[in-house]
C-alpha cells in the first residue's frame, strides 16, 4: 500500500496557462522588453521547466541579468493573481483529493518558483488536503532531488508520483519512486501506468496497489 502521493502541479492538478499568459504579458510589457505578446502555446511549452530556463527561452533578446529581473516580475504578478483568483482545476480534483487525504499523505513537488504552490493552495482552497510541498524555487534543486527530499523528510516507504510529462517520469525514476502518468495533461509518456482523469485517481491508486 502506498503511504504518500506526490503530485506535479501544472497539467496534473490544474491548467493555469491562460492566467499565467495574462500575467507574464503584463510584466513583459511593463518592463519595456521588446517582443510580441506571449501566446498560450508558448507558455504551455514552458510548463515544467525551471524559471531561469523559461527566461532564456522566452526573453532571448535580453541580458541574463535582465532576463532574471523580468521573469521575477512575471512570477510576482502571477503568484498574486493566482492566489486571488485561482485557475481551472481538473474535473473531480477536490473529490479525489478529499478521498485520498483520508488514507495518504499528499504533497506537491514542482519546478516552479516559490509562492506558486502556495498561490494554488490559496486560490483553489485545496491546500487543506496537502501535508507539505517542495519546489525548485525554494531549494534551487531539480525535481528528482526535491521528490527525494520529501520522501526522506516524511520517511515515506512506498510513495507514488503523479505527473504529466516525460520530465516528471524521469524525475520520479531518478528518485526511485513509481510514476503514474496524468495523460490528460500537457505531455505524453508511454509504457507507464496511465491516469485518464484526475477524478479517477482514488480508484486508480487502489488498482496499482493490487
Amino acid at each position: 500500500m502506498f503511504d504518500g502521493i506526490l503530485f506535479d502541479l501544472d497539467g496534473t492538478l490544474w491548467d493555469a496557462v491562460p492566467e499565467i499568459t495574462l500575467c507574464w504579458n503584463q510584466a513583459i510589457e511593463g518592463s519595456g522588453a521588446v517582443r510580441p505578446p506571449l501566446t498560450q502555446e508558448e507558455v504551455r511549452a514552458c510548463m515544467g521547466m525551471q524559471i531561469a530556463d523559461i527566461a532564456a527561452r522566452r526573453l532571448p533578446g535580453l541580458t541574463w541579468e535582465r532576463q532574471q529581473e523580468v521573469i521575477a516580475e512575471c512570477c510576482r504578478i502571477e503568484n498574486d493573481y493566482l492566489a486571488a483568483h485561482g485557475a481551472a482545476v481538473y474535473p473531480g480534483a477536490e473529490e479525489a483529493l478529499e478521498a485520498l487525504a483520508r488514507e495518504y499523505k499528499l504533497f506537491v513537488v514542482s519546478n516552479c518558483q516559490d509562492g506558486y504552490i502556495q498561490a494554488f493552495f490559496t486560490g483553489t482552497g485545496l491546500g487543506k488536503y496537502f501535508t507539505d510541498f517542495e519546489c525548485a524555487g525554494r531549494t534551487d534543486r531539480p525535481k528528482a532531488e526535491n521528490i527525494a527530499l520529501v520522501v526522506e523528510k516524511y520517511g515515506l516507504k512506498k510513495p507514488l508520483y503523479v505527473g504529466d510529462t516525460a520530465l516528471d517520469c524521469k524525475s520520479a525514476a531518478a528518485a526511485g519512486v513509481p510514476f503514474l502518468h496524468a495523460n490528460y495533461g500537457f505531455g505524453t509518456v508511454e509504457d507507464v501506468p496511465q491516469l485518464e482523469a484526475l477524478g479517477d485517481l482514488p480508484r486508480r491508486v487502489k488498482e496499482l496497489e493490487g
